[in-house]
This record gives C-alpha cells, sequence and structure tokens, in this order.
C-alpha cells in the first residue's frame, strides 16, 4: 500500500510540475510586457528557462538525496535528445540551421565540463559556482553573437505568443492577473518538485535506486514539457529558435541545474560509478543528434526513428546493470 501511494504521489508531483512549467510559459510574456521587462529577464529571475530541472535538483539537494539531483540533470539530457527532439522529427524534419548548430556545439563541452565535475560522485559550492559561472558565459555568447536573448526552454514559448492579445486590456489591471498566473505556475513547480522528490525518496531509500530512478522515470518526467513543445511546434511547422531552445536546454541542466542544486547544498553519493556509464550516454546521445542533423541541416524521420529507438535501449541497460 506504501508504495502504491509513493507512485501516485510521484504522478501527482509530474502533474503539478508539468502543469506548473505550462502556466509559467503561457502567461510569462504578457505579464514581461506589462511590467516593462524582458521575459527572457522575467524568466530567469523567477524560474530559469528550464524550471522544471531547476526545481527537481534544487529541492533534491535541499532535502538531501543528491542521487536524485544528478539522475535528474543526467536523465533529463539524454531524454532530450533521444525522445524531445526525435518526436518532433518524426512529425516534420527539424531544421538545424546555423543557430542550432552553434547552441549545441557551445552545448557539447559545457557537458563534457559537467560530466567532469560529477565524475567523483560530489559536486561542492565552489564546483556549482563554476558550473553556473559557464551558464552566464554561454548566455552571454549567444547573446553578444545574435544580439538578441537566447530562445532556451519554456522562454521558446514565448516567441509564438500573439502581441496584440488583450491590449485593450488595462495594463494595471491586467499586470496583476498575467504575474499572478506566473507565480502560481513557479508556485506549482515548487510543490509539485517536493512531491516527485518526496515520492521518489519514499519508493526507495536505497541510494543506487534513487540514481537509477532519476536517470529513468524522473528525467523523462521532468522533460515532458519539451517533448510536448517539440511535437507542438513540429505540427505549427517549426521555427528554428523552438529547435534551439530545446538543444539549449541541454548546456542550462549541465550547468545551471546541477551548479545551482550544488551551491544550496553540496552534491555527494557514494556510489559514484553508477553515473559514469550514463554520463557518457548524456554526451554521446547529443553528439550523435549533431553528427545525424548538422551535415544535413535538418533533422529528418530516419534520424528521429534512430534517436528514438536508443532510449529503450538506455532504459533497459540501467533496469539490468
Amino acid at each position: 500500500m506504501a508504495t502504491v501511494l509513493a507512485v501516485a504521489a510521484l504522478a501527482g508531483g509530474v502533474a503539478l510540475v508539468v502543469v506548473g512549467a505550462e502556466v509559467f510559459a503561457e502567461h510569462l510574456e504578457a505579464a514581461s510586457r506589462r511590467l516593462g521587462v524582458s521575459a527572457f529577464a522575467l524568466a530567469l529571475l523567477l524560474a530559469g528557462a528550464e524550471p522544471e530541472e531547476l526545481a527537481t535538483t534544487v529541492t533534491a539537494s535541499l532535502r538531501k538525496v543528491p542521487a536524485i539531483a544528478f539522475g535528474d540533470v543526467i536523465g533529463a539530457n539524454i531524454a532530450m535528445c533521444l525522445v524531445a527532439l526525435p518526436v518532433g522529427a518524426l512529425v516534420a524534419p527539424l531544421p538545424f540551421g546555423h543557430r542550432v548548430r552553434w547552441y549545441a556545439l557551445l552545448a557539447l563541452p559545457l557537458g563534457v565540463v559537467a560530466a567532469i565535475v560529477m565524475w567523483n560522485g560530489h559536486v561542492g559550492r565552489l564546483a556549482g559556482a563554476l558550473l553556473v559561472a559557464l551558464y552566464v558565459a554561454y548566455v552571454a555568447a549567444i547573446w553578444l553573437r545574435e544580439r538578441q536573448p537566447p530562445a532556451l526552454g519554456e522562454v521558446a514559448e514565448l516567441a509564438g505568443g500573439d502581441a496584440g492579445d488583450d491590449e485593450e486590456v488595462p495594463r494595471s489591471r491586467r499586470v496583476g492577473r498575467e504575474l499572478a498566473l506566473v507565480l502560481a505556475g513557479v508556485a506549482a513547480l515548487a510543490i509539485g518538485s517536493i512531491v516527485l522528490v518526496q515520492a521518489t525518496r519514499s519508493i526507495s531509500g536505497v541510494e543506487s535506486t534513487q540514481t537509477n530512478l532519476s536517470l529513468t522515470l524522473v528525467g523523462f518526467a521532468t522533460t515532458l514539457e519539451l517533448v510536448v513543445l517539440a511535437w507542438s511546434s513540429a505540427r505549427r511547422g517549426v521555427t528554428e529558435a523552438v529547435v534551439a531552445a530545446v538543444v539549449g536546454s541541454f548546456a542550462y541542466n549541465a550547468t545551471m541545474s546541477l551548479g545551482a542544486a550544488a551551491l544550496a547544498r553540496p552534491l555527494s553519493i557514494s556510489a559514484a560509478d553508477l553515473l559514469h556509464g550514463p554520463a557518457v550516454v548524456m554526451l554521446a546521445a547529443l553528439a550523435a543528434v549533431i553528427a545525424i542533423a548538422v551535415p544535413r541541416r535538418r533533422l529528418g524521420r530516419a534520424g528521429g526513428v534512430a534517436l528514438l529507438a536508443s532510449y529503450p535501449v538506455f532504459v533497459l541497460y540501467i533496469a539490468l546493470r
């Protein structure tokens, strides 16, 4: 009975995280316009470009379950490359133009740094600060090159918003409603991440099991928003900014999500070897996306099928090891 309740709580936590991220992204642009700040700045101020991952890793750190933080960062990045992008490519070819290549090629070395930092199963506050600084440098490099804020994670959804919506509604009245909805989304993320982490810990108190659950179940769950984003964008004709956002989220997780968790509380697990294989798979997954998509400047259905077929193999590897 306890296990059944824990699984139900896990599902509830996932639902809260996904709904919270959707509400956050849906109303962020309107709130930022009426506050007179950029949506990108407001996103980073309130919840980050990838709020599901940030909320989950920081919560796991504060609740002294570092295995979940490590597993979620690696598992989500693998799901991003082997599920989110391929699902979009199955609907319509995804463009991999100059912008996406730039995001991906910068993200790969950041993933290497993250893998090196977490290799021994310990990430202290100094290493966490380094990872956060690398994320800031990543954003700055893209911003300087493109002369506009980068599209990352939930921020990409803002590009599809209609700037003319609600213009006739008084600013003073609408800003309160939109900002309240954005904050409600952040609150749902926070509550959902706590439930998600606690449910995972309730299912098993064994560190190795928590790591494996996070690499697969939790990592996939917190990536659902990007899977939906890639799929829905492909149905609407796909914009390169959205593809860049999914690829750029890899860098966000490897640096900001992991670094912020370590700053909140140093991360340390005893069985560091459990991270070695998955960390290599994480890097190989992004490298495979680059190798398949960059030469043809798009990720087509054949490439999407090959990548998507690799994800069950990864899950099986985690289950059997």
